[in-house]
């Protein structure tokens, strides 16, 4: 075994998570933020940045003058320390660029900032998502200071998970030998008006001006609310932002203009008269700090609001300070370029809205909705985090795994008003500026093609998945059939029907076949059948569509124009098209089945077996799949005999979705070994990358295609010399689902040693943008090593892994009701397993696993049920007596002996 596999062995519970330091910290940025509701990156040397708050995508975006500043002190032995809580290791490190990416950006006026005031001398980052930490390091300072930041995350409750909203949590404790008083100050900007794309200058921008701060004092908190009165009630940037204190005795400097000023306010704090112990109602800040300004800005200014929370510790004494971020800009329209032809709609704004704005009506009820459910919302989300990296994953793919809910909480993705969620390809960035721009959203929208290879979000919120297929259905199919993949909004305007579209020309036929898929997997996951009475109408018209135009002698295998992913179209058989149709093909079936029209399920399950046999002979050359040339067609972009990392993601797909092998068995694991020896690269130093540059130096990544008996086309496939995360990680886990532990741990962690933190962030992970859906395909390693599979249809569920990390196993599981944790631990004369619910209800009427044993005992809380217990090929399953339901917080044990 290799030693890069020897080290992926490695396992085992990692409750403290992902540690980040030193260079590491350089392009660590995570971002926190609601489901669709905006975000702010939390930076690995402790800066906001990335501010995408207000509707609009900008990876650059800035908000000056918002920080966390600290001041402690002591009487004697005489002590005054004040910083600013970022440090300045990353400031000080020497330039090191990185192709298409910029996640290491530390904006001007941030820089300026530890330029006027002292910073901390280093910090450390740990990544346990939602759960980001920051550890401060300063010799000097008497207190040991910890920052915790997060926004609730609860799979399965988007409502919950799509807040916008950011919790900072201090922790600070006194290390000194005397006791140590002051305060922590956390300052923001007033940002309403802004479009999120123009700079700001320290506190002036021409979009400000009206800008209104005011204090908000309650029993429970101190907040500051920031509006801009003069703004219209439909303007783009019309909204609320709220900084909060839940620390008693917190004091408040409304409006100032400069850090200079608050940090002069920080120098004013006296403990002595601004904190009782037995009375923290009042304070008194104005004693000796500014008078408070009033009123509204100046035209092109804005306010700047600060709050101090004080603070007094013993030797060895610690306390925590709470501050809250919360905002509410409900006015999201259409600001983004759609793809086709330009159409002419006059003045209309189009527009969308924000799903949290049904909820609350400012920030004000937001902050108030997290304080009020603050315990609940917290161990939830600590609960889904501890399922991760108590895990006996790699430390990194755990951290891999959690970091899967950064996508479809990042600016790529977005949750409109009428409660339909909505996603871009990426994030314009760095990775974009060759062809568009760096900001606004990459690709739009939903394209079916590049979302097939998401798992993550059709795992965690099955329901907002749902709305993308009804949205498939209902309102972007053709009248014949077809589905363009890619969706205009708002949805009452014309779609691409008959007109071109871009990234291919004409509708992507790998799309249409996703679809197909992707509509099983919301049955098998809980939509339920009234769902799929709804649509499967659409889904017949759209199979017997794709039959009638790329099928006509009804031998299974697709031919003509085959447009795909890689934004062109291949022509001849291909195994990408045809692996993707035989699991579409399987899908349909099941489909037909469950509806009860067992003739057409046999009609296509017929087609399969054509397809299957006849696509295997035509294009297996003993290695892998080729793709038989079209000699009437255009000879650009194709790959011929070239072997296709990708070639065998509708494999990948069919076991997923339980629908078996859809070509021989030992063919699609030579195939496999194939890509993996063929196509994964191990050093670029000298590469002709052609295109975009998404691995260098001593990386080592998973090409595109590679020829290794030759034959290169002059003009080959798009894109062939890159390396695609998404495919990365549908290739790797595809190889664990066969048991090929070693070949596909080597795929995935030379994916994430590229996303270390060094080079790129491991919270970032583009491709024609940043935060490119197509990694989503990530939460597939999980499943794979697991075995996990559920169908709500018969309430079935699975744990099967084809080779495991350890013996012993404990790995997180979602359902469409609920989730918890499989754990399994065998001595020599039984195995012990337990299923727990975390969350939710996972209901079971049949539960399988892999056992070397042939009979079992299952307990639930203590008590025997009664099973029938099957033991075949090396798995054990048992059916209850009578369905159960596991709620949250039980347990069902299994022992299982011969």
């Amino acid at each position: 075994m290799t030693e890069l596999a020897s080290r992926s062995l490695q396992t085992g519970q990692h409750t403290a998570g992902y540690t980040y330091s030193a260079q590491a910290l350089r392009h660590v940025a995570m971002p926190l933020g609601g489901i669709g509701a905006g975000q702010i990156a939390l930076g690995g040397d402790g800066g906001l940045r990335q501010w995408q708050i207000v509707n609009h995508i900008n990876h650059l975006g800035f908000v000056p003058h918002s920080f966390f500043a600290l001041r402690a002190s002591c009487v004697e032995p005489p002590l005054n320390e004040v910083r600013i809580l970022q440090s300045r290791e990353l400031i000080d490190l020497p330039e090191d660029h990185t192709p298409l990416v910029n996640d290491d950006y530390i904006p001007a006026d941030q820089r300026a900032l530890l330029q006027q005031f002292a910073g901390v001398e280093q910090t450390e980052f740990t990544g346990k998502y939602p759960f980001a930490r920051i550890h401060y390091k300063d010799a000097k300072l008497p207190v040991a200071v910890q920052l915790e930041a997060y926004s609730p995350f609860i799979p399965l409750d988007a409502r919950n998970s799509g807040l916008p909203a950011i919790v900072f949590t201090f922790t600070l404790r006194n290390r000194w030998s005397h006791r140590v008083h002051g305060c922590l100050g956390a300052a923001l900007q007033n940002a309403v008006g802004w479009d999120g794309i123009t700079p700001i200058s320290g506190n002036r921008c021409h979009l400000y001006g009206g800008n209104s701060n005011r204090v908000q004092r309650r029993t429970n908190y101190t907040a500051l609310v920031m509006e801009n009165p003069s703004l219209a009630d439909d303007h783009p940037g019309s909204g609320q932002m709220m900084l909060t204190s839940l620390t008693p005795g917190t004091g408040v400097y409304a409006c100032w203009s400069e850090p200079a000023q608050f940090m002069r306010f920080i120098d004013g704090f006296n403990p002595g008269s601004h904190y009782n112990e037995h009375d923290h109602r009042h304070t008194h800040f104005d004693r000796n700090g500014q008078a408070p300004s009033r009123g509204t800005s100046p035209q092109g200014e804005t306010w700047n609001g600060g709050l101090l929370a004080p603070f007094q510790l013993a030797p060895g004494e610690t306390s925590q300070i709470t501050f809250i971020l919360s905002w509410h800009f409900p006015n999201r329209y259409v600001n983004f370029d759609q793809f086709g032809p330009r159409r002419d709609y006059g003045k209309s704004k189009f527009w969308v809205g924000n799903a949290y704005a049904t909820q609350f009506a400012d920030a004000q009820e937001v902050t108030e909705y997290l304080i009020h459910n603050q315990e609940k919302l917290e161990t939830s989300s600590r609960r889904w985090s501890e399922e991760i990296y108590r895990s006996t994953l790699p430390d990194w793919l755990a951290e891999a795994i959690a970091a899967q809910g950064t996508l479809m909480r990042s600016p790529t993705c977005f949750w409109a008003e009428d409660g339909k969620f909505f996603g871009f390809e990426g994030s314009l960035g760095a990775s974009t500026v060759m062809w568009n721009a760096d900001f606004g959203g990459s690709c739009p929208l939903n394209c079916t093609h590049v979302w097939n290879y998401e798992m993550a979000l059709s795992r965690l919120f099955p329901d907002l998945e749902r709305s993308m297929r009804e949205t498939d259905f209902e309102h972007v199919q053709a009248p014949e059939g077809y589905i363009p993949h890619r969706t205009v909004l708002p949805l009452y305007l014309p779609q691409f029907w008959g007109t071109p579209i871009g990234g291919p020309h004409n509708p992507a036929l790998d799309g249409m076949l996703g679809t197909i898929l992707k509509t099983y997997r919301e049955v098998r996951q809980g939509a339920g059948l009234p769902w799929l009475e709804r649509l499967w109408p659409r889904v017949k018209k759209l199979v017997n569509y794709i039959v009638t135009n790329w099928d006509e002698n009804a031998d299974g295998v697709l031919e003509g124009e085959q447009g795909n992913t890689y934004d062109i179209a291949f022509y001849g058989p291909n195994m990408y098209i045809g692996a993707l149709w035989l699991a579409a093909l399987r899908a349909a079936e099941e489909m037909a089945t469950i509806q009860g029209e067992e003739e057409l399920a046999r009609q296509w399950h017929q087609l399969f077996e054509r397809g299957s046999a006849r696509y295997d002979e035509l294009l297996w050359n003993g290695e892998y799949y080729i793709q038989l040339l079209d000699p009437a067609a255009p000879p650009e972009d194709q790959f011929g005999t070239g072997c296709l990392a990708d070639q065998l993601f509708g494999q990948w797909w069919a076991h997923l979705l339980d629908l078996g092998y859809i070509l021989p068995e030992e063919h699609v694991k030579t195939t496999l070994r194939s890509i993996v020896r063929y196509n994964l690269r191990h050093g670029f130093e000298g590469f002709e990358h052609g295109y975009r540059v998404f691995a260098d130096r001593d990386d080592a990544g998973l090409l595109v295609c590679t020829w290794p008996q030759g034959g290169r086309p002059e003009i080959p496939v798009r894109y062939c010399d890159e390396v695609w995360t998404g495919m990365e990680y549908q290739v790797g886990a595809h190889c664990l689902m066969e048991g090929m532990l070693e070949e596909g741990l080597s795929v995935l962690q030379a994916l994430r040693q590229r996303y270390d933190g060094r080079r790129r962030n491991p919270y970032n992970e583009i491709e024609c943008g940043d935060h490119y859906v197509r990694a989503m395909a990530g939460w597939s390693a999980l499943e794979a090593l697991s075995g996990f599979r559920y169908n709500a249809l018969k309430d079935e569920l699975r744990f099967t892994p084809a080779r495991t990390l350890s013996r012993d196993m404990r790995l997180p599981f979602i359902t469409g009701t609920g989730w918890g944790n499989f754990t399994l631990i065998k001595n020599d004369k039984e195995t012990h397993t337990t299923l727990s619910c975390a969350h939710g209800e996972i209901h079971i009427r049949e539960l399988s696993w892999s056992s070397e044993e042939s009979q079992a005992s299952v307990y639930l809380q203590g008590k025997q049920l009664a099973t029938q217990a099957d033991w075949q090929q090396g798995v054990l399953s048992v059916t209850f007596a009578e369905p159960i339901i596991l709620h949250a917080g039980k347990i069902l044990d299994i022992v299982s002996t011969n």
